[in-house]
């Protein structure tokens, strides 16, 4: 395709920023929304749900993290049907094969030709259930997928739709018949989020939603709805693209994540990519929160759910009960913040 020419550029009209500042606080009031849509659903867990928004924005994807029954297969419906997107569910069990995920070419008899069924993975939220369930092989076949957004069959690469988020689960308790995640493919998750188990009064309201009647398979009955959609997404992400940051706050998320590799507890420090996960994080957190800049302030609130996965402690630091969140939080505490 040839480029345009200078008076075609001078006839084409200019994008108008007063456009631009409607459709982005249009999409920003639409995503706001959210929360209540699937308070209607999920009791509590407001973190979890802004954190899903945050990688939505940053075409991320997010690793949930919680014991069982604490809502994150229902998060996760709730979430596409508030924004209308369709979404797909994979048990990860021991047997499962790449091919159950990806998709595979099957023969025709009828034309005595091959065809291509797509699996699974192409949908826009793909929920991958327990995905240390299953051995490394098919692990590794989302990670073409996760971070090229397609998947290739037979050496044709296939694109997959877009938004395209993966929304894996993992229990923290059970390890028995487990593979744990390499650093690898930990570190292609934007986000590593803690579903926690809800407070006494969350509980309570939980049992009396089911006492009068609430059920958690039907999300249409619960009253939700859409309430933002593609295009909200689009204009979203456009306008999180605008978000400025300043120098100083680029120096600073690289100053946290060099500190993490300079930690004694830590055996694996954050990456660069680490550090560019962070500053779109905290880029989407500043525009969620209505300005079109970053602060320190947008940096630190984002650090703990996009650094979590990406650092490896130290077995003494370990058995000493070192987390990674307070190796971050300790972190944050010493690393001088630009004013």
């Amino acid at each position: 395709m040839s480029a345009p020419t200078p008076e075609a550029a001078e006839l084409a009209p200019a994008a108008d920023p007063h456009v631009a500042a409607t459709n982005s606080d249009s999409a920003r009031a639409s995503l706001e929304t959210l929360r209540s849509e699937i308070a209607k659903a999920v009791v509590g867990q407001d973190p979890a749900v802004t954190g899903l928004v945050v990688a939505l924005l940053c075409r991320g994807h997010v690793l949930l993290e919680g014991v069982p029954g604490v809502a994150k297969t229902l998060l996760v419906r709730a979430l596409a049907a508030s924004l209308e997107l369709d979404t797909k569910r994979v048990q990860f069990t021991p047997d499962l094969m790449p091919s159950d995920v990806t998709g595979s070419l099957v023969y025709d008899a009828r034309t005595a030709e091959f065809s291509f069924q797509p699996g699974p993975v192409f949908t826009n939220l793909l929920l991958a259930d327990e995905i240390n369930r299953t051995p490394p092989k098919t692990q590794s076949s989302l990670l073409e997928a996760m971070e090229e957004r397609q998947v290739t069959i037979d050496g044709s690469p296939r694109p997959l739709p877009d938004p395209f988020l993966v929304a894996a689960t993992q229990n923290p308790v059970e390890y028995e018949g487990t593979y744990p995640l390499p650093e690898a493919q930990l570190d292609r998750f934007l986000l590593k989020l803690t579903v926690p188990l809800p407070s006494r009064e969350d509980e309570i309201n939980v049992l009396t939603r089911h006492a009068d009647g609430f059920n958690p398979r039907d999300l249409k009955a619960a009253g939700i709805r859409p309430v933002a959609g593609p295009a909200d997404l689009e204009a979203a992400r456009n306008a999180v693209a605008r978000t400025s940051v300043s120098p100083e706050i680029a120096a600073y998320v690289v100053d946290i994540c060099r500190a993490t590799r300079e930690s004694p507890s830590l055996t694996l420090g954050a990456s660069p990519r680490g550090a560019t996960a962070l500053l779109s994080t905290a880029r989407a957190w500043a525009w969620l929160t209505g300005r079109d800049y970053v602060t320190p302030d947008d940096v630190k609130a984002l650090a703990l759910p996009t650094l979590r996965h990406r650092i490896q402690l130290r077995p003494e630091a370990e058995m000493e009960g070192v987390t990674a969140d307070s190796v971050i939080t300790s972190v944050l505490a010493h690393v001088p913040v630009p004013r």
